[in-house]
């Protein structure tokens, strides 16, 4: 794979091209474009192993052939961290039966403030020898490692990495836990993240977060408002995000396990949740509510509740989805600010994000 600037450009204008399409109808302002690193900007990676003259390879598969692997020595895309870890690995898979045997997938979670996490899967069960190995093979690589086998976990060192980033001159402390989403493109996110702070502005009244995950954007925007409710319904992402809240010392938000649809039915009254005991939902002066939904969009009765804000606050991983839900909205909300942000360089994926204002 070549990264040439030229190249990245022209697909760059392409994505904001898109955008500004899907969003014209709405008389959306000029996006603000957010690029990317050409390489190493991918803080995550997922291999399957392959065997091939007696050894095991790094594989991936392309989308048209799920049986022909492309075995892989560097991956460019991945972080500096990631590429420096894969021959280190190997080696030592190569070198240790107890690392190699039965392993089949591994995957690496690196962060932009240096630290890492490797995942093995095997399809057996993992004993003292490989305890043993992989505790010896942390300690060499400077590592957490997880061990996975079917319905078991092995954790040796920590089931986390921890990302820093800095957004409104402040640096954030991030806990990002094996297996839960993160932001693939730190640089970006951090970029995404200092937009949406910029965007909401300092304000006086309360903020509604819908998906907020492990609190990626609660922790800057939180800093904005006198309080937030944010919801999320992984256990996992709500953990790692009470977790970060601790740690960054933001006091000011109450995090539920609910999905958007089930807030929706609270706010309206339609049915109580035993989740919400002890939770004054009156209490709240909502002036702004922060949606980053999944690839599908806010649904129907999502996209209605949001209506009842000044204003929303939408990222995006889906531009279509967006474009629909703005479609939805625009008859009480016109779009304000726009965004572009190049989360997914070489690829058609592209994060956006708007500002949409009360009429």
């Amino acid at each position: 794979m070549t990264f040439d600037s030229q190249a990245y450009a022209v697909q760059l204008e392409e994505k904001v091209t898109r955008l500004r399409d899907l969003l014209a109808p709405f008389d959306a302002p000029e996006p603000a474009v957010f690029d990317s690193p050409l390489k190493n900007f991918r803080l995550r990676a997922e291999f399957r192993l392959w065997r091939e003259a007696g050894d095991r390879h790094y594989a991936m598969f392309s989308q048209e052939d799920k049986r022909t692997p492309i075995l892989i020595e560097e991956f460019p895309i991945a972080s500096l961290r990631i590429n420096q870890l894969m021959p280190q690995l190997k080696a030592a898979w190569q070198a240790s039966a107890a690392l190699s045997h039965k392993l089949f997938q591994v995957e690496f979670l690196t962060t932009l403030a240096g630290d890492a996490m490797i995942t093995l899967c095997y399809h057996r069960p993992l004993d003292e020898h490989w305890h043993a190995a992989a505790s010896k093979l942390a300690t060499e690589l400077n590592v957490s490692i997880i061990g996975r086998s079917k319905g078991k976990r092995e954790v040796i060192g920590h089931d986390y990495v921890v990302e820093k980033l800095e957004v409104g001159g402040r640096t954030f402390s991030y806990r990002q836990p094996e297996g839960a989403f993160t932001q693939p493109n730190g640089t970006v996110n951090q970029k995404m993240l200092n937009w949406a702070y910029d965007a909401l502005g300092d304000r006086s009244d309360d903020l509604l977060e819908l998906y907020c995950g492990n609190g990626n954007f609660t922790l800057p925007l939180a800093t904005r408002v006198r309080k937030v409710l944010a919801t999320e319904i992984s256990k996992t992402s709500v953990n790692a995000a009470l977790s970060n809240l601790s740690e960054n010392a933001v006091d000011n938000v109450t995090l539920v396990r609910l999905s958007a649809e089930e807030l929706t039915e609270a706010l309206n009254e339609v049915r109580p949740f035993r989740r919400l005991h002890g939770i004054d939902l009156k209490s709240y002066e909502f002036g702004s509510v922060f949606v980053d939904p999944p690839r599908a969009g806010m649904d129907p009765n999502t996209c209605e509740l949001t209506r009842r804000f000044d204003n929303i606050l939408y990222i995006s991983c889906n531009p279509e989805t967006l474009a629909a839900n703005v479609a939805q909205l625009h008859d009480t909300h016109r779009i304000t600010q726009c965004a572009m942000f190049d989360q997914f360089p070489w690829t058609h994926h592209m994060e956006s994000g708007v500002l949409l204002t009360r009429r």
